[in-house]
């Protein structure tokens, strides 16, 4: 049961901000249930507030001035994860992720975070997501943590423990981060021949430290169908991470920057490699609909934007002729799956390398925790989730397990490290680019 924090004697709206949910999305949820089997906070705890619908229900008691936006709205609408299964279940069509995302702007106009917390967040969504050059330092000053006795000194002297927050969940799964990194610095790729398309690649900024090779892959096998790549300098994060934390200020200013920067590039398509970041451009008139100057061009940009395994199905690949004996099973990642339809795609690439065998795990959509920063904000929740794709793929009987989205495969990494299983994760455009190096030229 939703247990209700004090009334407000006022009676008016507890909602402060423009971008709070409207009443127009709140009122078309019918509380059917629909949603309940979709959600993976529900499908864990079994409490109607961490449904959709439940948190739909405190969403109108703040608007009817009924609820205050206290610890206990506030604890249920952060253990959101915003995969949005909900919304394909739904029958009403509730755009259940922008009005989370309107409510988690709500929240920082409300709550007062520990200090450490305002000043993480100021640092990562202020400084760090928006500046490319920043966050390869930040990412330098990791390597260098975990390549030193840092790390070690920090665990032996038990200072991760006594430091604020949930830094001994973040040092954990902290990514390795032993692949170079990839930077958009206007390099190309060209094709034999007259190229079928010219596109833009979207770097990003997590996949592109963590995953640097992977983008590589993801141009090569790209100029191997026909396709010419640029990588646009004076691109950055896509924003998917600040619109998810409610910083949606911070958001829109890189969408403008991103905005500038792919469509001065004169391309076909922008081609993204990341589920998340696919998603949130391609919503990006959606974050911009009020601009005056950038809501035409949003729209323009989310029109050309297409995810990796969505333009090579399109476009039509050419097969690869080099064969791989592996057993992968897939993993939809949210993103890919609930906002953008896309699943049969990875499923039909993978199928088209000859040697590999699709195995189908058990509970596929169902999310693995990730969530952006959700491992570190809910660990307890998101080890949950984990725990439970985790052993979905191992009982598929797999050697590799295959996404399309990074914090899905970080996410995974971590989780078969733990269970001490020798599955490894895979990028889908990882395995195609394997099998085309296997070509022999006749």
């Amino acid at each position: 049961m939703i247990q209700s924090p004090l009334p407000l004697s006022s009676g008016q709206s507890g909602f402060e901000s423009p971008f709070a949910p409207t009443e127009e999305d709140m009122y078309k949820c019918v509380h059917c249930g629909f949603c309940l089997n979709a959600c993976p906070t529900y499908l864990e705890t079994g409490l109607e507030a961490e449904s959709p619908r439940g948190r739909i229900a405190l969403m109108k008691g703040v608007n009817e001035g009924r609820l205050d936006i206290g610890p206990q709205v506030v604890s249920h609408w952060e253990l959101c994860i915003q995969c949005r299964a909900c919304e394909v279940a739904c029958p009403s069509n509730v755009p259940f992720g922008r009005m989370m995302e309107g409510a988690r702007v709500e929240l920082n106009l409300t709550i007062k975070r520990p200090l450490h917390v305002r000043f993480a967040r100021h640092v990562g969504f202020k400084w760090l997501l928006p500046h490319p050059k920043l966050l390869r330092t930040f990412a330098r000053l990791i390597k260098l943590y975990r390549r030193t006795g840092l790390r070690k000194f920090a665990r032996a002297t038990k200072l991760i423990d006594i430091l604020p927050g949930n830094q001994r969940v973040l040092d954990d799964y902290l990514p390795a981060l032993d692949t170079p990194f990839f930077a958009a610095m206007n390099q190309t790729a060209t094709p034999l021949g007259e190229p079928c398309a010219r596109v833009a690649l979207l770097g990003g900024c997590v996949m592109a430290l963590t995953d640097g090779p992977t983008m590589e892959a993801t141009m090569r096998v790209l100029k191997r169908n026909g396709v010419e790549v640029i990588v646009p300098e004076g691109q950055a994060c896509c924003g998917a991470l600040n619109v998810h934390a409610g910083e949606r200020e911070s958001a829109q200013k890189m969408a403008r920057n991103n905005i500038d920067a792919f469509l001065n590039a004169n391309v076909d398509a922008v081609i993204t490699a990341s589920g998340g970041c696919g998603t949130q451009m391609k919503e990006y008139g959606e974050l911009l609909a009020d601009d005056s100057e950038y809501a035409e061009k949003s729209e323009e940009l989310a029109g050309k934007t297409r995810d990796i395994h969505e333009f090579l199905v399109d476009l039509g690949i050419d097969p690869p002729k080099g064969e791989l004996d592996v057993q992968v099973t897939y993993q939809d990642a949210c993103h890919l799956i609930n906002t953008q339809g896309i699943s049969a795609q990875p499923r039909q690439l993978l199928n088209s390398i000859p040697g590999l065998k699709l195995l189908e795990m058990k509970e596929p959509g169902i999310c693995c925790g990730a969530g952006g920063i959700f491992s570190v904000t809910q660990p307890e929740m998101s080890g949950f989730l984990r725990a439970r794709k985790v052993g979905n793929v191992i009982d598929a009987g797999c050697d590799v397990v295959a996404s399309g989205n990074p914090g899905c495969v970080l996410q995974m990494e971590n989780g078969l490290r733990d269970a001490e299983s020798d599955v490894q994760v895979k990028y889908v455009v990882d395995l195609l680019d394997e099998a085309y190096s296997k070509e022999t030229i006749a």
